[in-house]
């Protein structure tokens, strides 16, 4: 049976809801979806102040009667912690008020609970506020594992506008990224027939397509540019759920990405650059090899502001050569452009120097 024929089944988000003061409807989006008065409130200690407490009072208002609950890491320490409480409480749907860490924990935690879960980003930081993706801290599992997409997305502008600017930036970079995931997949779709979805893939490319010609409007800060960060990550998200894979914004910049990360945690410390500054610099070097415009990426980077060397990232340059000599072992079963055997440390050394990722 050909790749493309073979059975095919995906999730997407029921409701969307982005703008300026959106939050105060969290619970009117609740009482439309129906899915019982038990919702659990998962927050960070920061996050429970910026937007935690005005999505419970929302809640309360529409006759809600939530519980709340402190995420201190997205590990699987955490992650227990969450069902045992959706156990005792008889909770019938989760929402993630926050960023990466609170988000993931909840789409995991609904997942293995079968309940649904609701993303409240406060920051833009990357596309996992609304794909079938998570990152916990799991031993030996430097990549992310299959989570439950959001039922429904709540993103306030007003909020995620106020978070450093830092974290949106690295969100473009995520998105950006999307630019070589979408080649690597399309080359193991010819390589090895791999499922390869045209839809799914065009939506990635043209979230990145997007804030790339946007990236000075980002960059400076005007009217709707956060909107415009969110509705592309949104767009990516939704990209993978129809994939029903990360294929569309996950290849070889994002193996990079992790092995970045392992390399570090290793060495009993995290990473000093975010996901999505990591795989935009990882998005540079790999435009290369496929024979790509990767000045475009650069310079889409270096006018947001985001990273576009290892210095910027923060990285030492022998970091950013292991990284690219061992990341095609992070996920063996995803062909890229690296191929199976990956890159020697000499066809390493130049690509990060021809592309000005080291000097």
């Amino acid at each position: 049976m050909e790749a493309s024929e073979a059975k095919h089944r995906f999730q997407l988000p029921r409701e969307v809801l982005i703008g300026g003061g959106v939050i105060t409807d969290v619970g009117k989006v609740c009482t439309e979806l129906d899915f019982g008065k038990a919702p659990l409130v998962l927050a960070d200690e920061i996050t429970i102040d910026i937007a935690g407490n005005t999505v419970l009072a929302s809640l309360e208002d529409e006759g809600f009667q939530p519980l709340k609950l402190i995420i201190k890491d997205s590990n699987l320490e955490q992650v227990e912690i969450v069902e045992k409480r959706i156990r005792e409480s008889n909770i019938n749907i989760v929402l993630g008020v926050g960023g990466g860490k609170v988000i993931d924990v909840a789409k995991v935690s609904a997942m293995n609970l079968s309940i649904p879960f609701i993303s409240v980003p406060t920051a833009g930081s990357h596309d996992g506020i609304v794909s079938p993706r998570a990152s916990i801290k799991k031993p030996m599992i430097p990549h992310s594992i299959p989570a439950k997409p959001p039922i429904a997305i709540i993103a306030d502008t007003e909020i995620i506008a106020k978070a450093p600017y830092r974290l949106l930036a690295a969100g473009c970079g995520d998105i950006i990224s999307n630019s070589t995931a979408v080649l690597d997949w399309e080359l193991a779709h010819k390589l090895r027939n791999e499922y390869y979805g045209e839809y799914a893939a065009s939506l990635a490319s043209m979230s990145a397509k997007i804030i790339i010609e946007r990236a000075n409007q980002i960059r400076l800060g005007m009217p709707g540019s956060v909107r415009i960060v969110m509705e592309a990550l949104i767009s990516s998200g939704v990209s993978m759920c129809i994939a029903g894979s990360s294929r569309p914004a996950s290849g070889a910049e994002h193996m990079f990405s992790h092995a970045l990360d392992q390399i570090h945690i290793k060495e009993g410390r995290m990473p000093p650059a975010l996901h999505g500054e990591q795989a935009g610099v990882g998005s540079i070097m790999t435009m290369y090899l496929h024979g790509g415009d990767w000045e475009r990426i650069k310079d889409a980077l270096r006018k947001i502001g985001a990273p576009t060397t290892a210095g910027e990232l923060g990285i030492e340059p022998k970091y950013v050569i292991e990284a690219l000599t061992t990341c095609h072992k992070i996920r063996p079963d995803r062909y890229t452009i690296l191929g199976e055997k990956g890159l020697t440390k000499e066809a390493a050394t130049r690509l990060a120097n021809v592309t000005g990722v080291i000097n």
